[in-house]
């Protein structure tokens, strides 16, 4: 069994250690603990991991966060990925620092990612992981906030919610979408 795991960020040194690329740490830290290489591929970089059996390409796409669709679209084709074994991770406003939410679906809530992935595959029925990153920023100020560089107090949090992301993900490929949710979704 193949799966796509997309985690999504903006390229280049200026955006490495902001809010907006926590799909990108997700898969760093999920690669490193497999002692897997990233390569520079079409659309992207990516890397596989062997998980129980199952083959997990791990996809950080190089289009930018607002062309995200047309590297998941290229590589669910090139690798012959059904729809519903693909999860992207994703930030997310509306959940507090380190929560994380898996969903079998939805819209794009205002994340120019998801929202030219569901333009792109047309439709919004694939899984997406969600990582909490807070929502501490005065009205108007969401752009500079989620593009912002990690406070330090944040840092602190990140590690033990980003292995629980990479949990998460490991579950969604072997015990499947539901019984993920389930899990990782409790309050």
């Amino acid at each position: 069994m193949k799966y796509l795991i997309v985690g999504l960020g903006n390229i280049g040194s200026e955006y490495a250690n902001t809010r907006h690329n926590i799909g990108f740490m997700v898969l760093d830290a999920l690669a490193e603990a497999s002692n897997a290489v990233f390569t520079s591929m079409r659309y992207g970089v990516l890397t596989e991991v062997k998980v129980k059996g199952r083959t997990l390409f791990l996809l950080k796409p190089s289009t930018y966060m607002n062309l995200s669709g047309k590297a998941v679209s290229y590589w669910m084709k090139a690798e012959r990925i059904p729809i519903e074994n693909i999860l992207i991770v994703v930030d997310d406003v509306a959940l507090p620092l380190g929560t994380i939410r898996i969903r079998a679906k939805g819209s794009d809530g205002g994340h120019n990612g998801l929202k030219h992935i569901n333009e792109t595959l047309e439709t919004q029925e694939y899984a997406r992981l969600r990582f909490g990153i807070g929502n501490d920023y005065p009205q108007g100020h969401r752009v500079d906030y989620v593009l912002g560089e990690w406070e330090p107090d944040e840092k602190k949090v990140l590690p033990e919610s980003i292995d629980k992301a990479i949990d998460a993900i490991k579950a969604f490929a072997t015990i499947g979408l539901e019984r993920a949710m389930n899990f990782y979704n409790k309050k």
